[in-house]
């Protein structure tokens, strides 16, 4: 009897994304979203061979520190060992697969399984196995170390590779992104952290439906009227008459960059924050214009970016800076794993406000995400009427340059998700 046709060579991905440059089109089929052997090629060919974001080194910031978390579908340990590196293991035992940490957070100098307490250190060694005389003399204890995945960061992110051999180097894959990345991190001289404390949610859609919302500004005034009308109470201006710009950064990275629609705790004040704090973020600008001059300090102080780190990291910096992972649960739901990052030397009256504005527009009960997550289900529920075929993303393709109210992130998405969709197994 033969095995059964895997997903890797029963599915056929060369229609599904279908773009016409000259026609300025560019369609998604809808089976993307719902096909649960497209699913499954996804974790084969972008989630087990691409770069993907584990966290930053800030959560563990001494020796021993560790966080746990899912990865690609795979349950991994961020540690710090007693050396200081960082390192990324595999969350099972050698012995029988459980898992050797079960908290989300914490200090530890070794991790014990529970089933029969196999213990490692934190820097991943076999340290102890209760009656190993049984095993004999060929057991050897290196060999039986945690696995640790290749694993590299660029200014305090970090990555892993599951495809050791063929992901290339973390550089050469976040490519201009970097910059983005860079803009960030220069927000402190002494160094960014993720706040103390992490969200977790959820929704019943595709994974990649909320990539594209996270990316798509368009949707902005029509969906969330009711911070729109919030903010333009207090004086702020939607996202559609403010300009900016949208970016194809490579590698199925993008990113928009617009003037802030409200203050920037950094170093942009308006009416909205307290007249106390006026002289301190002004010269919170000076001496970044001192830094890295008057153009640069503008971009980093005084403009919002929302940028994607193909195929599920969105970082949203604006008024506050959002960390958010999104991981697919399968053809037809999703996990959202989001952290809040701050300048280390930041005011605490500066930082009370930021986590403030953290909550209040893309927090689980904030402004945004709400609103994103119940229109998201709605087009997943939509994509039951098998009678339409293809969504459309070609907003922008008629411009030479395109504007963050069109789908130029969608678009790049999608095509670094076809070329490796396509890509031989």
């Amino acid at each position: 009897m033969s095995a059964p046709a895997t997903p890797s060579n029963t599915v056929d991905v060369s229609r599904i994304v279908l773009e016409d440059v000259a026609g300025a089109s560019f369609l998604v089929d809808r089976r993307a979203y719902v096909d649960a052997d497209i699913a499954q090629l996804e974790q084969q060919r972008i989630f087990d061979r691409c770069w993907l974001y584990v966290g930053h080194e800030s959560e563990v910031p001494a020796p021993g520190a560790f966080a746990t978390r899912n990865v690609g579908g795979r349950p991994v340990i961020l540690a710090r060992g007693d050396d200081g590196a960082v390192r990324v293991f595999a969350n099972t035992c050698m012995h029988r697969g459980a898992f050797v940490c079960r908290e989300a957070a914490g200090t530890a100098k070794a991790f014990r399984c529970p089933y029969h307490s196999w213990v490692y250190s934190n820097q991943g060694e076999l340290i102890g196995v209760p009656g190993q005389d049984a095993y004999g003399d060929c057991f050897d204890r290196a060999d039986y170390a945690l696995k640790q995945h290749r694993m590299d960061s660029y200014r305090g992110f970090v990555f892993i590779a599951f495809d050791e051999a063929g992901a290339g180097s973390l550089s050469d894959y976040l490519a201009e992104a970097k910059e983005y990345l860079d803009l960030i991190a220069d927000q402190s001289e002494v160094g960014m952290e993720v706040v103390r404390g992490t969200q977790l949610h959820g929704a019943k859609a595709n994974w990649k439906l909320l990539i594209e919302n996270s990316v798509d500004l368009y949707h902005f005034r029509a969906l969330h009227k009711r911070y729109v009308d919030y903010m333009e109470s207090m004086g702020s201006q939607a996202p559609r008459e403010r300009g900016g710009f949208a970016r194809d950064l490579g590698n199925g990275h993008a990113a928009n960059e617009l003037p802030p629609a409200a203050a920037r705790p950094l170093a942009h004040w308006t009416p909205m924050f307290d007249e106390s704090l006026k002289p301190q973020m002004e010269a919170t600008r000076q001496h970044f214009i001192d830094r890295f001059g008057a153009q640069r300090a503008q971009r980093i102080t005084g403009m919002n970016r929302a940028l994607l780190v193909f195929p599920n990291l969105m970082i949203i910096d604006a008024i506050a800076i959002t960390i958010r992972k999104i991981d697919p649960v399968g053809p037809g739901a999703l996990a959202v794993t989001s952290w809040a990052m701050a300048p280390k030397d930041e005011a605490p009256e500066l930082r009370a406000l930021r986590l403030s504005h953290y909550l209040t527009f893309l927090g689980p009960g904030g402004f945004a995400t709400p609103d994103d997550i119940e229109i998201v289900e709605s087009c997943q529920l939509g994509f039951a009427n098998r009678s339409v075929d293809y969504c459309n993303l070609s907003r922008g393709m008629n411009r030479e340059v395109p504007q963050t109210t069109d789908e130029l992130p969608a678009r790049v998405f999608w095509q670094r998700w076809r070329e490796l969709m396509a890509a031989a197994p």
